[in-house]
């Protein structure tokens, strides 16, 4: 694969978008946050789409980097880039498949948060994570901000920013981050597990479901859009599929209607 701006690359129902800077230790240049955008929108706009895998290219690293974040040569040129970045981990939740970071390598700053607007991730043994934005004299966006202390937890987010140090992802496990931790080898099977999963639920309840809990988590709740939500699910098509299939004892057929 040669070197450049992230591809997409759509597959039956499975998207995967792939960091292709492995000599930068992908970090991303403003070309990237350009198109991993315009890919967002790709993917939103094909309902055939119910799952994105995001992951990188780490060929002939020494040691597999995911990615170092934000190209800080960009805040040489622009010192709004920071605020400009925060669009893209924001339009990364907000996708509508569900999302899985097959995090092939250790990961750093800004990328951090792209791994943490995905719903579900699978990591490497052995790998690190670190957050340097204090060290660099940088206060965080608020959305970043916020995604750590949901998924973190207030204490272990402020050992990630106040200290800046290194963290083995192996102590970031207890904290639920992960849905696995394997070996470089286990890697592709683990995430083709876990695709193959996803893409046997139903697909309606499955993306509003991720769309509630996002809200909820996000302080948004609505109680009478949840509701509704679970109305029109209750009355959908997949529901009378799902509920056939459980009385036949059969793998269940879900259409998205």
């Amino acid at each position: 694969m040669n070197e450049g701006i992230p591809t997409l690359d759509l597959h039956a129902s499975v998207a995967t978008l792939t960091l292709r800077r492995p000599s930068q230790r992908n970090s991303l240049t403003d070309d990237d946050l350009h198109t991993l955008m315009a890919h967002f929108d790709t993917v939103n706009h094909n309902p055939a789409i119910q799952v994105l895998v995001l992951r990188a290219d780490t060929q002939g690293q020494a040691k597999p980097v995911f990615s170092a974040g934000y190209n800080v040569g960009g805040f040489d040129n622009d010192v709004m880039a920071p605020l400009f970045f925060e669009k893209i981990p924001q339009a990364l939740e907000a996708l509508r498949p569900i999302t899985l970071c097959a995090l092939n390598g250790s990961v750093y700053g800004g990328a951090t948060d792209l791994v943490l607007a995905c719903d579900l991730r699978v990591g490497l043994r052995g790998m690190s994570w670190r957050m340097p934005a204090c060290a660099l004299g940088l206060h965080y966006y608020p959305s970043g901000l916020r995604r750590y202390v949901s998924r973190f937890g207030l204490n272990a987010s402020k050992r990630a920013f106040l200290l800046g140090q290194s963290l083995a992802f192996e102590d970031l496990q207890p904290l639920g981050l992960f849905e696995a931790l394997v070996d470089a080898d286990e890697l592709d099977a683990e995430v083709t597990q876990c695709v193959n999963t996803l893409t046997a639920m139903a697909p309606l309840a499955l993306q509003a479901t991720k769309q509630s809990l996002n809200e909820v988590a996000g302080g948004m709740y609505c109680e009478p859009v949840l509701k509704e939500r679970a109305r029109q699910s209750v009355h959908s098509g997949d529901f009378a599929e799902g509920r056939a299939a459980f009385t036949e004892r059969r793998a269940a057929n879900f259409t998205g209607r």
